[in-house]
């Protein structure tokens, strides 16, 4: 607040206090004679229109020229009219109105500023307002007005429009109030205070003209430029530091309540005393507004009741169905589910996504979900998708088990992503309805424990596939010319074993195998390893250790154990004569007796220091020749359905 700004407001209260002395009190009338009374009236206006025009709001300003034209109109009335008979509707008069709509603009910009959400119910509270204190201001006043009218026929019409504005300003005030929930602050309580004082003094008048009395010394008649000054103080009230909520629950209520209770009152008095026509009629406005009022309200309360439904049911973040929903729809799919007409649930968890929200932060992890979240409603679609909370989503599909897996895919697919650096992906638990199980809890707890029983395998495959990785690069850097091989190896074990009916974790470790079956060999020495010609016995049995070594160096990493047995025994022969264990037929791991007969087969048609290699059909002719002795047949047969395609290609070509 700037130093002119309290210079003026400090002027403005003692013109007000001068003003309310020369009006009580003869002897300080007779010292401030009549031009105090005629100037400072209309000056202490000016004042309160200088306060609002200097705050530089928009509803301040709409009430500065409400104040500035009141001012304006007295000041025209003392310099063009005085003591002479006026004219039916003078200038000063068409100025004095604008005070009514100037303020009920100012009140609305207030409102709006004030008030969080604007609804149309709260503009009927105000239309509800003004009607119902029209009504009782005609019951009480009206007849005084008709007196007021016999008596002093020239200030009548003024008189009557004057006082039914302040009534219906009064109504605004007290819809705005309830609108700031009864909690203005500062600014509008002090606005509201001054259309009460505004009121009060029109009243006074209304009564003077009724009863012929002329009361001139009165503190009344202050009043009304105490008001003016109030709204000029008002402008420069700090704001309040949160806006307003509208009312909510009982509160919506109890306005259009009280007034629609005021206004029945009246027409119950009507019926023993009958009301004059305007009262009555205003009085049935007030109700029909108040049911109107009713209607809006019953039609606001079930919006909120179906938005509340949906926030209910439906997850903030990602605009999924959430929890509780899953619960009741999942309810309603065991209920109707039947072997004809089955449905599954599938849960997902997210991998890696804590490490993503941790690097990047929450706002991006939230940004991911809620995308996540999108693609998964989309590639999921008829089906239902869900987000439990945290990162966990679900999905209900209808359909056969095929269909679930196909759904199951693309929910798969949806919920992965690979950005800067971190790659999240989903593990999932899927459940079967009705045909593993009939119970909605047993359902969910089925499906809770399948998805986490394959994040722990995805784990020890994760830990499995990084170990074996740094093994590799370990014996590649130790013998380049072996990555060829140990890629050609396992390629061909992963072929075989799929033949063979091997799949997931099973698989996994015989692909391992092959990547991983000569680790050992780091140990052994490269004479023995790049000599020329045949080793000798001691050198053969120093190579023979290879797979003790490889187990041992395997074995170390637990993820890797179910791979360090096959290692250990996939250079052991069918008849029992290979080593270190001389086991033989099925004592042989299934993943030991594949990884054999790649090994063999590769080793075969690749170039070695102490021989050629041999064409792939030469290669499987002597596998087959050694079927039953060297190699288990069964992986034999099926190696040859594998690698029989090149062969033949190889022989056609020959």
């Amino acid at each position: 607040m700037t130093r002119a700004v309290r210079i003026v407001q400090a002027v403005a209260v003692g013109g007000v206090v001068g003003y309310g002395l020369q009006a009580t009190i003869p002897m300080c009338r007779d010292l401030a004679g009549d031009s105090f009374e005629t100037w400072g009236y209309p000056a202490l206006f000016v004042l309160a229109a200088a306060l609002c025009f200097a705050r530089r709001r928009a509803a301040w300003v709409v009430f500065g020229v409400g104040l500035l034209a009141t001012a304006a109109g007295d000041i025209y009335w003392n310099l063009a009219i005085g003591d002479a008979v006026p004219p039916a509707f003078t200038p000063s008069d068409a100025l004095w109105l604008v005070f009514y709509p100037a303020c009920l603009a100012g009140l609305a910009l207030l409102a709006r500023a004030r008030v969080r959400e604007m609804r149309a119910g709260l503009a009927l509270d105000g239309l509800i307002g003004a009607l119902c204190l029209t009504a009782i201001g005609a019951a009480l006043v009206f007849g005084a007005i008709l007196s007021e009218k016999a008596l002093y026929p020239d200030d009548f019409r003024m008189d009557a429009i004057m006082f039914f504005g302040d009534l219906v300003l009064l109504g605004a005030t007290v819809a705005v109030l309830a609108m700031t929930s009864w909690r203005p602050g500062r600014a509008l309580a002090l606005v509201a205070v001054a259309m009460v004082l505004s009121a009060v003094v029109d009243g006074f008048s209304i009564w003077q003209g009724a009863t012929g009395t002329d009361v001139k010394l009165t503190g009344v008649e202050t009043l009304l430029p105490a008001a003016a000054v109030l709204i000029g103080f008002a402008a420069w009230q700090p704001a309040p530091r949160q806006l307003a909520r509208a009312p909510e629950g009982w509160r919506v209520v109890v306005l259009p309540a009280v007034f629609g209770a005021a206004a029945l009152a009246l027409l119950a008095a009507n019926l023993l005393t009958p009301l004059n026509d305007v009262a009555r009629a205003l009085a049935v406005a007030t109700l029909a507004v108040v049911i109107v009022r009713m209607g809006v309200t019953l039609a606001q309360h079930m919006a909120l009741l179906a938005a509340s439904r949906v926030d209910a049911l439906t997850d903030a973040l990602t605009g999924l169905a959430n929890r509780r929903r899953l619960t009741a729809d999942l309810d309603d799919v065991v209920a109707l589910a039947t072997s004809d007409s089955p449905s599954a649930l599938m849960m997902f968890d997210l991998d890696g996504f804590k490490q993503y929200n941790d690097w990047h932060g929450h706002p991006a992890g939230d940004a991911l979900l809620r995308r996540l979240g999108g693609r998964l409603a989309a590639a999921v679609h008829p089906g239902r998708a869900y987000r439990m909370g945290g990162d966990e989503f679900c999905v209900i599909a209808d359909g056969s088990e095929l269909e679930a897996r196909r759904v199951r895919a693309a929910a798969l697919a949806a919920l992965s992503e690979t950005a800067d650096g971190f790659e999240v992906a989903s593990s999932c638990g899927l459940v079967l309805i009705p045909s593993e199980v009939a119970d909605a809890s047993e359902v969910l707890q089925l499906a809770d424990e399948r998805l986490y029983a394959q994040k722990a395998r995805q784990r020890r495959f994760s830990a499995s596939r990084e170990t074996t990785s740094a093994l590799v690069q370990a014996l590649e850097e130790r013998e380049p010319e072996l990555r060829d091989h140990i890629a050609d190896v396992a390629d061909l074990a992963r072929g075989v074993a799929v033949q063979l009916g091997l799949e997931g974790e099973e698989l996994e470790e015989v692909v391992r195998a092959g990547e991983l079956h000569d680790v050992g060999k780091v140990a052994v020495p490269d004479s023995i390893l790049r000599k020329p010609g045949p080793l000798t016995e001691i050198e053969w049995g120093t190579m023979r250790q290879h797979t003790l070594v490889g187990d041992r160096i395997v074995s170390a990493a637990p993820a890797l154990r179910g791979v360090a047995r096959l290692v250990r025994a996939s250079h052991e022969r069918y008849d029992g004569m290979g080593y270190p264990d001389r086991l033989m037929g099925e004592e042989i791991p299934l993943g030991a007796r594949i990884v054999t007969v790649c090994d063999a087969f590769n080793a075969m048609t690749s170039d070695r220091p102490y021989r050629p290699a041999v064409s792939a059909a030469e290669a499987l002719e002597e596998i087959e020749r050694c079927s039953g002795r060297q190699f288990d047949p069964m992986v034999v047969e099926a190696f040859g359905r594998v690698i029989g395609t090149t062969v033949t290609a190889a022989r056609s070509a020959g």
